[in-house]
């Protein structure tokens, strides 16, 4: 009865993380339009103020946070996403989704918070 319950939820998790995938795809789609071009994205002090983030600057939280703005766009390969999953300082429905597609959502907590200490 135990593994016919794990193999459940080992579904039911799959079947979230490709709900997730899905939903992120129609975010990009959505949004291509609206974004603006893409810029390099250094991981400056310049780079921080410009995605409009007003708390304190820490370049291995700002580093960890664009890392997951990397590796949402390599694994979506769609040229906007990773400025848009950066936008308002890490704080637009993109960022999130991409917390969810990239099967991050045990640290979402400690991702909010830095977050909330770089952005404010």
């Amino acid at each position: 009865m135990r593994r016919h319950s794990s193999l459940r939820s080992a579904s039911l998790g799959a079947a979230l993380a490709l709900l997730a995938l899905a939903a992120l795809g129609a975010l990009a789609l959505a949004g291509r339009a609206a974004a603006g071009p893409t810029l390099a994205h250094p991981l400056s002090k310049r780079s921080f103020f410009d995605l409009q983030c007003k708390g304190v600057y820490d370049k291995s939280i700002f580093a960890r946070l664009d890392r997951i703005c990397e590796d949402c766009y390599n694994l979506f390969r769609e040229p906007q996403l990773h400025s848009l999953c950066r936008s308002k300082c890490f704080t637009s429905p993109y960022f999130k989704g991409c917390i969810e597609a990239l099967l991050l959502n045990e640290d979402e907590e400690n991702l909010t918070q830095m977050v909330d200490f770089i952005g404010k």
